[in-house]
């Protein structure tokens, strides 16, 4: 026999559910039922009780991890790094590769023009909404590692929004216009990550040289971003433009928090030599609803002797 405080629960949770997904139907209208089913997406729930979960770990973390000591967790951030960049690699091939089947255009791609090809694309666009669970790990493993100072509010705020927007992409704009922000970030992903995971190497640090340019390369993406979406709002191709517009608004925020953090890395502070040869991953992650990132996940190079 059931517990009655369990079914009591469970009927909470059940009405909360309800009363959630009847609000979204209200705002957003009816969701595309080519995802209906799909792991994680029928109720927003379970994405918002992760975001929960997340920013309690954000905030209790550091408290629960002041008096104990830090974890190196080098071989977790190894795997972790190069298992990411694997994932990033699989999303930008196969959603060049569907796009190209499908005939996607760069100026503006409508929701229900390719058929097949665009189911193909919401399955990668899935994935890359799984990601950005994943990358919660991010942050645990600065907690773990008493990296507090790399949990900035562009950090947080990054991660956190990040989810729950691709949680809306995917069920009411999962194909079409949304493909091009996540192409170009996970291309960026698989420089950035395995970046990460040599650097947890030694032997690798005199390599790794070029992380400014992976920072210039995600403004890039930004700048491209930007205009691609845009792009959409001049000529319509029947996209909401209500999407396209929360995109740009999104997308503007980040600019500023990352341009607002090169200025602060690379442009007050002069390292000298020495310094030059060591340095702590920023963490920088940016994204829109079609997909950016900046954000590292905390491993760091030791100064040479």
């Amino acid at each position: 026999m059931s517990n009655p405080r369990s079914l009591q629960a469970k009927n909470h949770l059940e009405s909360l559910d309800k009363r959630l997904n009847t609000f979204l139907y209200c705002v957003f209208g009816a969701r595309d039922s080519r995802v209906r089913g799909w792991f994680l997406l029928d109720s927003y729930l379970p994405t918002l009780s992760f975001t929960i979960v997340y920013l309690l770990i954000v905030y209790l973390g550091p408290k629960f991890m002041r008096n104990r000591p830090a974890y190196s967790l080098k071989g977790v951030l190894l795997v972790y790094n190069f298992s990411v960049t694997m994932l990033s690699l699989y999303m930008l091939v196969e959603l060049i590769c569907a796009s190209w089947s499908g005939g996607y255009r760069l100026q503006c791609q409508g929701l229900h023009e390719a058929g097949e090809a665009d189911v193909r694309v919401a399955k990668v666009l899935w994935w890359y909404y799984l990601s950005k669970l994943i990358e919660f790990l991010d942050t645990m493993f600065f907690v773990l590692r008493k990296k507090n100072s790399q949990i900035t509010f562009l950090h947080v705020y990054h991660h956190a929004s990040m989810f729950n927007i691709w949680w809306s992409v995917l069920n009411w704009i999962p194909c079409g216009q949304s493909f091009f922000g996540p192409t170009l970030n996970s291309f960026i992903h698989v420089c950035m990550y395995s970046y990460y995971g040599l650097s947890t190497i030694p032997s690798m640090h005199k390599y790794l040289w070029w992380k400014r340019y992976l920072t210039q390369a995600q403004l890039v993406q930004f700048l491209l971003s930007i205009i691609h979406t845009l792009g959409a709002v001049i000529i319509p191709c029947g996209f909401p433009v209500s999407c396209l517009l929360f995109q740009v608004s999104y997308m503007a925020t980040l600019v500023i928090l990352f341009v607002n953090f090169y200025i602060q890395t690379y442009r007050k502070r002069q390292p000298s030599e020495d310094e030059k040869l060591s340095f702590e991953q920023s963490h920088i992650k940016s994204s829109h609803p079609n997909g950016h990132s900046v954000f590292t996940n905390g491993t760091s190079l030791k100064k040479r002797q």
